[in-house]
């Protein structure tokens, strides 16, 4: 049996970390069982969420998880895709992981009231003394990491603009179609679904979910990969709520 380590459960989400979420559907995807365990970064050998636990092997990173399932188990996440498409969701996951990921988490960290109704609470086991030197100390680390990725380099409304040109090419991609590269759900929408979700989550309220919500092909999507990986999630519907704001 796999045992996957992720944060868990958290911010109206089946997993606070769309890397997890990603390693997850992609689990069932493959129709592998698995457990889940929390974990901390730090016990990670790369010190990040997720790893797995494989029998005696340890992999850690969801793309490095993924390329072990397909070597281990034999399954082609891709297997419906020409290689022309196959080049195409690459490209993809790396927009959506390594763009639109930031944009999520400049949403959550860097707004004072999405950071304290969310991130600030990993630490609330802490002992009191050093609870707020550990929420600070981490809040800037992902402050930096976030300038280092190059959106926080720009004033907010500058950088959900770019966050929005990447969620528009996603937005072409999927068209009408039921999955991002056709009809039959590849690895890529793994990772799609995983950052989608986790930007239009209601629990955080941000310029990003706000203009995000207008691409409604996206937002039927999450709901639709929602419904089919995580059938038992509390999961209110997005286009329930977005059509009740709109009608408001």
């Amino acid at each position: 049996m796999i045992t996957v380590y992720g944060f868990g459960a958290g911010f109206g989400l089946p997993e606070i970390s769309p890397f997890v979420t990603k390693t997850e559907v992609q689990l069932k995807m493959a129709g592998l069982g698995y457990v889940k365990e929390k974990a901390r970064p730090t016990a990670s050998p790369k010190g990040q969420l997720p790893y797995i636990q494989d029998g005696t092997e340890t992999i850690a990173d969801s793309t490095f998880i993924r390329a072990h399932i397909e070597a281990k188990y034999g399954f082609d996440f891709d297997a419906p895709l020409n290689l022309q498409a196959r080049a195409q969701a690459w490209a993809f996951e790396r927009l959506i992981e390594h763009h639109l990921y930031w944009a999520l988490v400049g949403a959550r960290w860097t707004d004072p009231e999405n950071f304290a109704k969310g991130p600030a609470h990993f630490f609330d086991a802490a002992p009191a003394h050093m609870r707020e030197k550990l929420r600070e100390d981490a809040q800037f680390r992902v402050a930096e990491n976030y300038l280092i990725s190059g959106l926080g380099r720009h004033a907010p409304d500058e950088d959900t603009d770019l966050a929005i040109r990447s969620l528009l090419a996603l937005s072409v991609q999927l068209g009408d179609k039921r999955y991002l590269m056709g009809d039959t759900p590849c690895g890529a929408d793994a990772t799609a679904f995983a950052i989608v979700a986790g930007i239009l989550t209601p629990f955080f309220e941000s310029p990003l979910r706000d203009r995000a919500q207008q691409f409604d092909n996206l937002v039927a999507y999450a709901d639709r990969m929602m419904e089919q990986y995580y059938p038992d999630f509390a999961w209110t519907p997005l286009r329930e709520l977005t059509q009740f704001q709109a009608a408001e």
